[in-house]
């Protein structure tokens, strides 16, 4: 059984500190924007290196932050936020949404796609390969916070973890599982598909369709290992909010999946920006 008792900060200087949590963000959109200079030559999109950068650290940046912050307030704690409305902007004090945050991510490629003049699904398509990098990275930093913890677990389980800044119970590593599933799992079977079978990268929502159904499943799964936030708790027997919202993630994958099988490349992307 391992003990963990991780220190969030990097760094700290006299009330300022820099947390393993925020760069797990900013890895994600450099990681992202990286990778995405070199999956783009191999798209139909028109975007150059300046956009690129734009996309990421500008849309992208805002999408996450926003989306995250305003999905948790929304969906897990509508009630304090209600009573301490000014509390919603102190996104220092913990409180994101992976739901909210893909949601504000989507809106971010929507007005960008629109902006510049190219295809909103194809747009999801590339970031859809990267974006697994940054929920691995995320995931990660739940874990160095021993925050979003699993459930008890019987002490010799082989990967039981206690968390000190929790209590002294062996617990499932949920963070870690989530890490493999959203993150590891997803972009190795995306990036694999992409580089394997080239011909499906003319097939566009494929890979915005398979990100969300692969996330969705993992995440319904994963949440049966995981204590749900203490002021929802289960919302039916042991059905949490988290496998609510993956619901919508699963059904719209399957939708993107089969549009993207029906609509012939040669027809052209019925979603391009005019």
């Amino acid at each position: 059984m391992i003990v963990v008792d991780f220190d969030p900060n990097v760094v700290s200087f006299h009330g300022f500190a820099v947390k393993w949590y925020s760069l797990a963000y900013l890895f994600g959109l450099i990681a992202g924007w990286y990778l995405s200079l070199r999956n783009v030559k191999k798209t139909s999109l028109n975007l150059n290196k300046n956009d690129i950068e734009e996309l990421f650290f500008t849309y992208g940046l805002l999408g996450v932050i926003l989306g995250g912050r305003l999905g948790y307030v929304l969906f897990y704690n509508l009630g304090y936020y209600l009573k301490h409305p000014l509390q919603t902007f102190a996104i220092w004090n913990g409180g994101m949404s992976f739901h909210g945050g893909i949601i504000g991510v989507i809106i971010a490629l929507f007005v960008f796609a629109k902006v510049k003049k190219i295809s909103f699904i194809a747009l999801g398509d590339m970031v859809s390969l990267v974006a697994p990098i940054g929920l691995f990275l995320g995931r990660i930093g739940n874990f160095i916070n021993s925050e979003l913890y699993g459930n008890v677990t019987d002490a010799s389980f082989p990967l039981a973890v206690v968390l000190k800044k929790v209590d002294a119970l062996p617990r499932h590593p949920s963070q870690l599982y989530e890490a493999f599933g959203e993150g590891i799992v997803i972009f190795a079977v995306l990036n694999l598909v992409w580089r394997y079978l080239p011909g499906t990268r003319e097939k566009h929502g494929l890979f915005s369709g398979l990100f969300l159904l692969i996330y969705g499943i993992v995440r319904i799964i994963v949440e049966n290992f995981r204590t749900p936030d203490i002021q929802i708790g289960y919302l039916w027997r042991h059905v949490t909010m988290g496998q609510i919202l993956c619901l919508p993630m699963v059904i719209a994958g399957i939708v993107l999946m089969i549009y993207a099988f029906k609509t012939r490349p040669d027809k052209g992307d019925e979603t391009s920006a005019p």
